[in-house]
Order: C-alpha cells, then structure tokens, then sequence
C-alpha cells in the first residue's frame, strides 16, 4: 500500500512538472509572437545597427546611412518611433536581441547554419560574397594589370600559411575557418573588434596585410581607398538579411511583407543607388564633417562646446538644438524674422546684445544665455532631464504657452513636472477652446503640435550624435 502511495506521488508529481513545463513553454512562445504587439503598445522599435559609410552615420549634423533610412522606413510603416543603438560587437548585438533589449538588429549579416540556431532572419535584402582585401603594390599606377596580379593573392588556396584580420564573431571569421579545412592548410584567423570598414582601411594603410568582408562593403570602401584589391573572392554567394529574436513570428511576418513590397518600389532603389552606386558618398567620406572620422558636427563644435558648459548641458544636446533651428547656417532668416545659427527673434537678439551681423561665436554665446534664461524659468522642476524638455520647448514656442500647459496639467490631475503624457498632452490641448478659455490659461490658443515635434526631433538627433560622436 505505502509502495503504491509513493508511486502515485511520483506519477503526480511528474505531471506537475511536465504541466508547468508545457505552461511555461506556452507562456515563453507567447511572449515572443506579442513582439510586434508589445512594440506598437510601447510605440517604438529598438534597433541595433553599424555605424559605417552605409549602414548608419552623421554628416553635417544629421543621421544618415542605408539601413538608417530603411528603418525609418519601417517605423513608419508600424507607426512607432525609432530607436537606433550602435552595439560594440556582433556578440553583444546577438545578447541584446536575446534578452528582448533590442527588436532587430538591422546590419548586411550573412545567414549562417550556426547564426539560424540563435536567431531567425527576414527575407534576403541582398546576396554577396565573401571577398579578400589586400593592398596593391606601392607603384601600382605605373604597372600593367597582369604584374599587378602577379603580386596579389587571386587565388583562396595560396591563403595558406597567411594571416587574415576579420571583425570578431563575422561571418568572414567562420569562412576562413572552413576555407582552412577545404584547402588542407592553415589560414590565421584573428578576430579583432574593429569593423569592416576600419579594417579595410588599416590595409589601405599597411597596418595589416589582409582582411576578408562581404563584396558589397568592400566595393563601397573601394571607391575611397583605390589602393587596395578586392577582387579574390573566398565564398560563394550567401544571403544578407535582418535578424530578429528566436520565435518573433508576428514580428518576423510582418517585417517580410514589409520588406517584400519596399524592395520593390522605387523609392527603394533610389535609396540603394545612393549609398551602393553613387561616388558621392566618397566626398561625404572624405568631408571634415563625416562624424565617424573626425567627431565633427558642424564647423562650430568648438564654441558649442565652449557656451554649453554654463548650461550644464552636453554640446551634443545644444548641436542637435542649434541644427533644429538653422541646420548651422549662420547668416539663415525665417518668414517670422527669427534669424542665426539661434534663430533668436529680433528682441531677444537685442536683449542678449547681438545683431545681424554678429559672428557665428557671439549667436552661440547668445543663444546659450537665452537657454540659461529660459532654464530659470522652471528651475521648481527638480529632475534635469525632465526639465531641458520643458527648456527646449519653451526654446521653441516661449515660456508662456509652456506654463499654461503646466497649470493645465496641474489642474487635470496630472504632473506638471513631466513632459511626455502630461505637460506636453496639454500644450497639444491648447488648440482646443475648451482648454485656452480656461481661466488658468494667460496666453491663449496655441498649436502645440510644432513644438512636440520640435522637441522630440532634437531629444532623437541628440540619440543619434550620442552614437556616433564622442563627448
């Protein structure tokens, strides 16, 4: 009898756990086919990306690159805002997608056998090769092509016994492994954290001897440092796509539809030729302000620095700010008479003792002290980040529509001291009779969609120049 009890305990037992493991197994494939719900209820889309010559960069203070474009593209398509990160390594990209920090990473990653048991893949954006990179001879503009080749690597197999460089965790640093076992000797393989690009260009340089990178990269690179060869392949053709989380199947769905349509339309192909067909990106590469080289904005870094520090504020904040508002062209004038790099109206130019024909250095250190201005104004607001929101608004609209949306919201029971969901609902209100009429409003109607905007377009380009540009 007690032999049975037992028996029975194990069998239930048993049960219990296989019962909790299916539920918990349920509950995890759950979550993961809500991806696409959770990221329209959250309203934005984490991205990780590269920041290359293509995929994700800042030239003259505003974002650019192919897969950056094509992401917005998408956000669009979802209806949410776009969050883009740049992650310090493949590795760290793959956990970040893993732990549900990031929705996608949005690079050319080659779809692998090992890569498929750690995520799933959109639909192919394109196909490419794996190709060698290699430097020409010193007088190579002197020589026929054929003695050029003769000094080059043209074929894998005379790989062996070579030392290759390849960004860590790559699919280049994978074929070189197996190309090692297909030609029966020793290729060596040193995985580096450097990107692509970077390594291309420590070749160029005669840093390295050689590194390995898909064809379209290289062709791309190639247009700048014409010193180098790119013309042995070491793979066949494979697939480059997106990646999203093991088992987002709503997510992964619509992303191929999407993708699907978009790859067809013009406005795709214009965007392909622009970045993969196109020499001006060569100019944009060799231009003082190609962020990723030199860490230059605008031509004015240096001042923005300067008058940034009495706010307290990072100058990449007051970059973003001032590209908002003259996209740094400093001798810019709007329909309304604002005018500068500041865009300051004529009153408060006068007040903070500039004029028209002030120098770009005097419009900053004006428009910093306006800023430091408008700053006391909400000094009761205690929480720093919450209070420049409030400063860029009022930046953009003045102080006073923003401190009736502040009484509003403190009236309506909500935070007069946050912005997103509370001050800003209220400022967005004002167009409303019902709310400018209100007796705790002083300066009546106002359109508040503009300076919503305003303020998250500078808040996202700061993102983006937090990215890419160093402190």
């Amino acid at each position: 009898m007690i032999m049975i009890k037992k028996i029975l305990l194990l069998l239930l037992l048993t049960l219990t756990l296989a019962s909790c493991t299916f539920h918990n197994r349920r509950a995890e494939e759950t979550s993961w086919l809500r991806d696409l719900e959770k990221i329209k209820e959250k309203g934005k889309i984490t991205v990780l990306t590269d920041y290359s010559s293509t995929d994700y960069f800042i030239y003259r203070g505003q974002p650019m690159g192919f897969q950056y474009e094509m992401l917005q593209q998408l956000a669009n398509h979802l209806s949410v805002r776009l969050e883009v990160r740049v992650s310090r390594s493949l590795q760290e990209s793959f956990e970040l997608l893993s732990t549900g920090e990031a929705d996608l990473i949005a690079q050319n990653l080659a779809v692998t056998k090992e890569r498929l048991q750690r995520v799933d893949f959109t639909v192919p954006l394109v196909q490419s090769r794996q190709v060698l990179i290699q430097r020409k001879p010193e007088d190579w503009r002197k020589m026929k092509s054929r003695d050029i080749e003769a000094l080059l690597i043209t074929n894998p197999i005379r790989l062996s016994g070579v030392t290759v460089y390849v960004t860590r965790g790559s699919a280049a640093a994978s074929r070189l492994r197996n190309l090692s076992e297909e030609i029966g000797g020793d290729v060596g393989v040193i995985e580096v954290d450097e990107s692509p690009e970077q390594l291309i260009n420590l070749v160029s340089e005669g840093e390295i001897p050689f590194t390995v990178c898909d064809e379209i990269t290289a062709r791309v690179n190639g247009r700048y440092y014409p010193e180098v060869d790119i013309a042995t392949p070491v793979s066949l053709q494979q697939n480059l796509a997106w990646a999203v989380r093991k088992g987002s199947t709503s997510l992964l769905k619509e992303m191929d539809a999407w993708l699907s349509d978009f790859t067809q339309t013009p406005r795709y192909k214009s965007l392909y030729a622009r970045y993969f067909e196109s020499n001006k990106l060569a100019t944009i590469v060799e231009s003082d302000f190609y962020a990723i080289n030199t860490g230059k904005i605008s031509p004015y870094d240096q001042y923005i620095k300067q008058y940034s520090k009495p706010l307290g504020w990072d100058w990449r904040l007051m970059a973003s700010l001032i590209y908002q508002e003259s996209r740094f062209k400093s001798n810019v004038t709007s329909w309304a008479g604002a005018w500068g790099l500041m865009q300051l109206m004529p009153t408060t130019a006068k007040r903070f003792g500039v004029d028209t024909i002030s120098s770009p250095r005097e419009q900053i250190r004006a428009g910093s002290e306006f800023i430091v201005w408008l700053d006391k104004q909400f000094s009761d607001i205690r929480d720093d980040n919450e209070r420049i929101k409030f400063v860029l608004a009022a930046y953009n609209i003045g102080p006073g529509h923003i401190i009736d949306a502040r009484n509003l919201a403190r009236k309506n029971g909500a935070d007069p001291d946050k912005w997103d969901d509370n001050v800003a609902r209220f400022l967005l209100s004002k167009a409303d009779p019902k709310f400018y009429n209100d007796s705790v409003v002083k300066f009546g109607y106002c359109r508040g969609t503009e300076t919503f905007r305003y303020v998250t377009e500078v808040l996202e380009r700061y993102e983006h120049y937090r990215n890419i540009v160093g402190n």
